[in-house]
């Protein structure tokens, strides 16, 4: 793990889609399509907006969410509508989006096509993920149903996965998919989140702290 700490969020966020932008268009003169997989919630918005300004043959890169709320894009919960409004937009308008949501009751009713899609597009590019003061990263949080599946290393590309803090029904990247990456990055904010992740080098044990199987030669930005 590399840890790289900036003197404000402003800066980071700029960094980061510097980074991040610089890795796809250096893969995309090596290979015909790329991709890339980003977070919801409301952390990486900046970085977005940066990235979507970028000059890029964004008909040539793949998008798509680490995980995703089983919510339809009208729900204010939906990380795709997030990743439309501040990502998808612009000069990154051209990007192909790839779904982690389907109209259907449950994620189980459409796993195995969203499944196959995904597995489709690996190995993935370049992965940018968040974590929550609880360490989990995606939607592999510590006390969800299937964690022990979505870690190992045998695991499908895509999970459901319900937990006892996610209000709904959730649909995951598998930290197979996510540690296969070309490169892997993963950005926190804020004191207690810096205190999550000592903590979670500390206790070295991703049924507790989730975001542990996934800091192997990742990059973690950081900033108060």
């Amino acid at each position: 793990m590399d840890f790289v700490e900036y003197p404000d969020r402003e800066m980071m966020m700029m960094k980061i889609a510097d980074q991040i932008g610089s890795e796809l268009a250096t893969m995309l003169r090596q290979q015909d399509r790329v991709s890339l997989a980003v977070p919801g919630g409301t952390t990486p918005g900046p970085i977005f907006d940066d990235l979507s300004a970028a000059e890029m043959e964004w008909d040539r890169v793949d998008v798509l969410l680490t995980d995703e709320r089983w919510v339809p894009e009208s729900s204010e919960r939906s990380n795709t509508r997030l990743l439309k409004e501040r990502l998808l937009t612009g000069k990154a308008a051209s990007a192909r989006l790839i779904p982690l949501y389907a109209d259907a009751p449950r994620p189980e009713d459409k796993l195995a096509g969203l499944s196959a899609t995904v597995e489709s597009i690996l190995p993935l590019s370049v992965v940018l993920l968040g974590m929550g003061a609880d360490m989990h990263t995606a939607s592999l949080f510590p006390g969800a149903d299937l964690l022990a599946e979505g870690l190992s290393p045998k695991a499908p590309a895509l999970l459901p996965m319900r937990a006892p803090t996610a209000p709904e029904p959730r649909i995951t990247l598998s930290a197979r998919v996510l540690n296969s990456a070309l490169s892997k990055h993963i950005v926190i904010t804020g004191a207690e989140k810096r205190a999550a992740l000592e903590e979670a080098r500390r206790l070295k044990d991703p049924m507790q702290a989730p975001v542990y199987a996934i800091l192997s030669d990742a990059t973690v930005h950081w900033a108060e």
